[in-house]
């Protein structure tokens, strides 16, 4: 398909007859979301693989199983293929990436499979930068790519189960902060509502993935605890975990999962910044950024190849930890002095 469609506010129906028509066209379909996947991209694929074989597609997740989290639990998590064992697969005929677009952002096995494929792309990242895929069902205004999932099911008039509803439940309230960032919409809310109508058991859900932590969890958030470096008079604030931390408890990053609100919650905290270190790579640190007021993430994110949204987006340095963090204060810093100047202009 030469045509590239973005579904935007105008031609989102057109967008939405696009993927369709791929969809029809394709027997065998592979979905993936990104690296280290969290519950909008999880649920999201889950989601998408049970509505594509109810329509009668052979629909395959895929994700690394080791670095998914607390949404274990889901029903279809037992069913995505490994990343490991993709190659062992048969062909293709499609492929839809969810939450993100780009392969670099993908589990590096990916894109052997799936770079010659046509390819549907949902997302709601605001760095997204429309290049990715033959079609694009993109809104960077929506709360979750869950919610843009539940969205396009609902035109094709796809039937919705409890095991679905509750993986686009997941999608969205872990994206949405439990429906309190500012991405919450009266559409999100009746998307969510439409949901709770096929049975999503909310307060099992909400318990399992903000009510209960196991021990390595706990380990790592102490550790990061002790890290906490606090400065620009509380407005920004940060933790880090490194390769020896992680594995002095043996955990991973979907144990660490919560760390980015210990900085977050320091009272009068604008810019909160998580870094860690994967153990099974190397020169290489990550960023996770969260913000208030009218600071952006992303601005702090593009500097580095990073994306995700204006209140919480995301990048690797490739660089140790130490020159990570300065290469990301003198960032923060810069972004700062931006401002500050732009305050202190007088108009004539």
């Amino acid at each position: 398909m030469s045509r590239k469609w973005l579904a935007m506010k105008d031609n989102e129906r057109e967008a939405y007859a696009a993927a369709r028509e791929m969809i029809s066209k394709a027997g065998r379909i592979l979905i993936s979301g990104h690296l280290s996947p969290d519950g909008d991209s999880v649920g999201c694929m889950i989601a998408l693989a049970k509505f594509l074989t109810a329509a009668g597609k052979q629909a395959f997740a895929t994700a690394d199983l080791n670095a998914i989290g607390k949404v274990k639990f889901l029903d279809g998590v037992k069913d995505i293929i490994p990343v490991r064992k993709l190659r062992q697969r048969k062909k293709f005929d499609l492929f839809i990436a969810v939450d993100c677009a780009s392969f670099a952002r993908m589990p590096p096995e990916v894109a052997p499979v799936a770079e010659k494929l046509p390819k549907i792309c949902i997302d709601h990242h605001v760095t997204n930068d429309g290049t990715f895929g033959d079609v694009q069902i993109v809104d960077p205004e929506a709360s979750s790519a869950g919610e843009i999932v539940w969205r396009f099911a609902k035109w094709m008039e796809w039937p919705i189960d409890r095991a679905i509803a509750e993986a686009l439940w997941v999608a969205m309230v872990t994206d949405s902060g439990r429906f309190a960032y500012d991405s919450t919409s009266s559409g999100t809310l009746r998307a969510a509502g439409d949901l709770l109508k096929h049975g999503v058991r909310t307060a099992w859900i909400n318990d399992i993935i903000y009510g209960t932590f196991p021990r390595k969890a706990i380990d790592l958030k102490r550790i990061a605890w002790r890290s906490l470096h606090i400065w620009k008079n509380r407005k920004v604030a940060e933790v880090s975990l490194t390769r020896d931390d992680f594995r002095a408890v043996r955990g991973t990053k979907a144990d660490a999962e919560d760390v980015i609100e210990i900085p977050r919650s320091v009272a009068r905290n604008e810019i909160a910044l998580f870094f860690y270190q994967i153990p099974d790579r190397t020169k290489e640190t990550r960023c996770s950024i969260r913000t208030r007021g009218d600071w952006d993430a992303t601005a702090l994110a593009s500097k580095f190849g990073g994306g995700g949204h204006r209140r919480a987006a995301g990048c690797t340095i490739k660089a140790t930890m130490g020159a990570a963090k300065r290469m990301m204060r003198a960032a923060v810093k810069e972004m700062l002095k931006s401002a500050c100047r732009k305050t202190m202009r007088i108009s004539l």
